[in-house]
C-alpha cells in the first residue's frame, strides 16, 4: 500500500522549504512551527538548524516527510 506523502522537504543551501501537501501537514505546521515563520509560495522556510528537529517532529506524530 502506497502511503500519500504530507510533506515535501527541500534543501536550498542556508534553508530548508517545507511544502505541505495535505490539510493535515499544514495543520500540524500552524500548530507546531514558531507563530512568525517565513511563508514564500506555499511552504515554509526553516534554518538549517531548525529543519532536522522540525521534520523529526512530524515524523514522530506519523505524518509521511519525503
Amino acid at each position: 500500500m502506497k502511503h500519500k506523502i504530507d510533506v515535501v522537504v527541500r534543501n536550498e543551501g542556508s534553508i530548508f522549504m517545507f511544502q505541505p501537501l495535505t490539510k493535515t501537514a499544514r495543520a500540524w505546521i500552524e500548530e507546531n512551527a514558531a507563530d512568525d515563520g517565513m511563508w514564500f509560495g506555499g511552504q515554509l522556510a526553516v534554518e538549517h538548524r531548525y529543519a532536522a528537529d522540525l521534520a523529526q517532529g512530524m515524523l514522530n506524530d506519523g505524518l509521511n516527510v519525503a
